[in-house]
């Protein structure tokens, strides 16, 4: 590969699913379309992570089968525990909580996750070869079951966070612990996800940096702890948070220069439409959305090639 890539993921799911809900809508399709042209304006090609209840809406299976067709971005798999079927309530409102998928029994997260492959596979007519899990909650089972599926690529890991403060069900302990995770891609270890292996999973960690120095994330961290605190160290992610143009560029930059062969930037469908996310709430949030997101794509054009999660692995494997 010449130029690093660049690897854009959406996690494809409902509207504002930061809100508690009794149902979940699906209204966010319709703002698909502007950010698909957006990166093929750039010839970049968005890795679309798609759940349960994008894959029952027609009008999102018509946008993915387009995106297929025209080769313009691939169609990964994402999944929600809480409303992807086999449902079986964990908690006695998993709707409230939320769960990770890794704190169901494993014979229910097998059965999820081939639900959810299958369902995408029969209306997509293509294979899914590329993942990430929900709430970026992953590990050594459910990487062995995307082997075992004929996944190539995961994209959960979110090296120098730690999920363990971010409660899913009420008696369990937490997400995912990836301080200590390698930052750069590597064939994962099915038996020490944290480490690399010889499996044909390719696991791509998310682009993210510590937003102070090693000596400060100390200081803070000792100073939380006297007050009783627990949070992860304070990190920039490359993903759109309303004004963090400079910051996401800074992640970048920062990720290049120290050898990586690719930056991986985030966001959520539902962050394209307006109301859709806590962060952008109005069209002309959404607007400066897309001022930053040009102004982000042209800086990456000259320095990167779009490539898609699949793509990628072929670029690592060929």
């Amino acid at each position: 590969m010449g130029k690093p890539a660049f690897i854009i993921t959406i996690d494809t799911e409902g509207d504002n699913l930061w809100q508690n809900h009794d149902r979940i809508t699906t209204e966010n399709t319709r703002f698909l379309p502007r950010f698909q042209q957006l990166c093929e304006k750039y010839a970049f090609k968005p890795t679309w992570l798609t759940n349960y209840e994008m894959a029952v809406d027609p009008a999102y299976v018509e946008f993915a089968r387009d995106v297929i067709a025209r080769d313009t971005g691939e169609i990964g798999m994402h999944l929600h525990a809480w409303n992807n079927p086999p449902i079986q309530d964990l908690t006695g409102d998993d709707w409230r909580h939320k769960p990770y998928l890794i704190e169901y029994p494993e014979a229910l997260i097998r059965e999820k996750v081939g639900y959810i492959t299958r369902l995408l596979e029969d209306t997509l007519q293509t294979k899914m070869r590329s993942h990430r899990a929900g709430r970026w909650a992953f590990n050594e089972f459910y990487a062995r079951l995307l082997i075992e599926l004929g996944y190539q690529v995961d994209c959960s890991v979110t090296p120098r966070v730690n999920w363990q403060f971010s409660p899913g069900a009420p008696q369990g302990n937490g997400g995912t612990n990836y301080q200590h995770f390698p930052d750069r891609a590597y064939f994962i270890d099915p038996q020490d996800i944290s480490r690399a292996g010889d499996s044909p999973l390719l696991e791509v960690p998310m682009s993210i940096q510590y937003k102070h120095s090693a000596l400060m994330n100390g200081v803070k961290q000792g100073w939380d702890r006297l007050r009783g605190k627990r949070r992860s160290p304070s990190v920039h992610w490359l993903r759109p948070m309303r004004g963090n143009l400079q910051q996401m560029i800074g992640v970048a930059e920062k990720t290049l220069a120290a050898g990586s062969d690719y930056v991986e930037f985030m966001l959520h469908s539902s962050e394209f439409m307006p109301g859709g996310s806590p962060t952008f709430k109005t069209a002309a949030d959404i607007d400066a959305l897309y001022d930053d997101l040009e102004q982000l794509f042209s800086w990456l054009q000259s320095r990167t090639t779009g490539l898609t999660l699949s793509e990628y692995y072929q670029s690592k494997v060929g």
